[in-house]
């Protein structure tokens, strides 16, 4: 116990037994002034006593409730008891500011590797950008060899068509004739040639001079005779034989002059003609090897993959490819933006390339209209020209 509250305690004991004897005196009977006044005199005392000692009392109590010094008082208890509270709340809100300093510096790093991956892929070019520049980059050397193949076709059909010396029709037209007829029973005999007695087997293309599938039935002439067939095929669509070349006093004379004249013509116009075929030949023609991924492209639309494939087949794959692929089209579905804009840009520069090309297909068709036109209208003037009566010239 504290000396405080024993105090309390000696104090109130004290004044107890004050009263207790107080009650239990019995005061004599006095009849006199002396004895009154002391009785009067000790109540006075008594109260002073205990006046005093009440006023402890409640100091004793307001010390013990108000008294800030006191540890065990109420407020000093209750003071305590905010403070650690108040340092409680004050723990509370720093840990929870930490939490949050946490999380906010893990936020930060998460958002700056996802910006940084962000970067890294818009930078970074997709496995279907670095595949389509490789098919581009067959289809650009498929083109260059297809302009080989256009003037190796060309040097060996000119000098026929312009009965040449040293080819068939050089000597007559029957000769050309007979070369011509000779060399379809050689490798494109047909069943009806065998029941005709013209040749004895039938050929591996039966034929196929005069077949148009044999140009256009597939986008790449196969190496073994199919790219001779095609090119046989447009010599019999446009000039099966060519007439006799025009020879010796034949070109010396007036009327061999005129005929001469109609021969260039002729010739010019059977030129642009078998040109035109050659360039769709040339295009057809196997000249590049072809790519994993246009391997696969032709694999996934039914094809037999080729190792060797022509410009028309290149381009057909890439532009079927980004049709039909079923892996581009997923691919395209997790690009970034820049490999979006990047696939664009591509298609757009196919586009572009393409209508280049049928620009210059454009040019021959023009060449060829321009060419009807001049045909139709030398008839038209020479047919008038015949109905009028020769002119008399006075000298």
């Amino acid at each position: 116990m504290s000396k405080q509250n024993r105090r309390i305690t000696h104090t109130a004991l004290l004044a107890a037994g004050v009263c207790l004897l107080t009650v239990s005196i019995q005061p004599q009977r006095a009849y006199g002034f002396m004895g009154e006044a002391a009785v009067v005199g000790a109540i006075h005392a008594l109260q002073s006593f205990m006046g005093k000692q009440m006023d402890k009392v409640g100091e004793n109590i307001t010390n013990s409730l108000n008294d800030m010094t006191n540890p065990n008082s109420v407020s000093s208890m209750i003071r305590d008891a905010a403070t650690q509270e108040a340092n409680y709340a004050k723990g509370q809100v720093a840990a929870q500011s930490r939490i949050a300093d946490a999380q906010n510096t893990a936020m930060a790093a998460f958002l700056r590797r996802q910006q940084e991956t962000g970067i890294r892929d818009e930078h970074m070019m997709s496995p279907e950008f670095c595949g389509g520049l490789d098919s581009q980059q067959a289809t650009m050397a498929a083109a260059r060899a297809s302009r080989s193949a256009l003037g190796a076709i060309t040097t060996i059909v000119e000098p026929r068509g312009e009965a040449a010396k040293g080819t068939p029709s050089y000597y007559g037209r029957a000769q050309g004739v007979d070369a011509n007829t000779n060399f379809h029973l050689r490798r494109y005999c047909s069943q009806e040639d065998v029941d005709a007695g013209l040749c004895s087997a039938v050929s591996r293309l039966p034929n196929a001079d005069q077949r148009a599938s044999t140009l256009f039935i597939a986008d790449t002439l196969s190496g073994d005779g199919a790219v001779d067939a095609a090119n046989d095929y447009s010599t019999t669509l446009i000039q099966p034989v060519a007439p006799a070349a025009i020879r010796g006093e034949q070109a010396s004379s007036t009327m061999g002059r005129e005929q001469m004249l109609q021969r260039r013509a002729y010739n010019a116009r059977m030129s642009l003609a078998r040109f035109v075929m050659a360039f769709i030949t040339s295009l057809e023609t196997p000249s590049v090897s072809l790519t994993t991924e246009q391997k696969r492209e032709m694999q996934a639309e039914g094809l037999q993959p080729l190792d060797r494939a022509s410009w028309l087949q290149a381009m057909s794959l890439e532009v079927n490819r980004r049709v039909s692929s079923v892996s581009w089209n997923a691919a395209l579905q997790a690009m970034p933006t820049a490999s979006i804009l990047r696939e664009i840009a591509t298609e757009l520069a196919q586009s572009n390339y393409l209508a280049m090309q049928n620009y210059r297909l454009g040019l021959y068709q023009a060449s060829i209209g321009a060419t009807g036109i001049a045909q139709n209208e030398e008839a038209r003037l020479q047919h008038a020209s015949n109905k009028m009566p020769s002119p008399t010239i006075n000298p």
